[in-house]
C-alpha cells in the first residue's frame, strides 16, 4: 500500500473536515395546540399526531 511522504498539517486535515457538520431538525408547529414540533412525531404538549389523539396526555392524581 501507498505511504504518505509527508505528514498532513492540521490545516489542510481541519479543511477536508468542514463539510461533516450538525443541521438543525426541520420543526413544524402543531395543527392541535401550535406547540413547535419535530416533523412525524407526537407532540409533546398535546399529545396529538396528525390531527388525532395518539398519547393521552391528561394527568390523573
Amino acid at each position: 500500500m501507498a505511504h504518505p511522504k509527508r505528514k498532513t498539517s492540521k490545516q489542510r486535515r481541519d479543511k477536508r473536515r468542514t463539510h461533516y457538520k450538525a443541521t438543525a431538525p426541520t420543526v413544524a408547529t402543531c395543527s392541535n395546540c401550535g406547540a413547535t414540533v419535530r416533523y412525524h412525531r407526537v407532540c409533546p404538549e398535546c399529545g396529538y399526531y396528525k390531527g388525532k389523539l395518539a398519547i393521552d396526555k391528561t394527568v390523573s392524581v
